[in-house]
């Protein structure tokens, strides 16, 4: 089952990725491009999800038939 959690990620002053979420109570997730940290903010939301109760991922939204999706492209 997938669903959908809102990342908010911002540019630190040293040059490095920060990512926090509404979605999940506890997502900090850093890396040194925003790739990197959003596969980090995808484990550690996996892990929280895990160590929360069963009901906790029934609040996410699902996803519907059509949704936008940033697509990320390092040049």
């Amino acid at each position: 089952m997938e669903r959908k959690i809102e990342l908010h990620i911002e540019k630190l002053p040293e040059g490095y990725y920060l990512a926090t979420s509404n979605s999940i109570q506890g997502l900090v997730a850093q890396g040194r491009t925003i790739s990197e940290t959003i596969e980090i903010a995808r484990d550690v939301a996996k892990k929280l999800l895990e160590a929360q109760s069963d009901d906790s991922s029934k609040t996410l939204q699902e996803f519907g038939d059509e949704f936008d999706c940033p697509l990320v492209i390092g040049l």
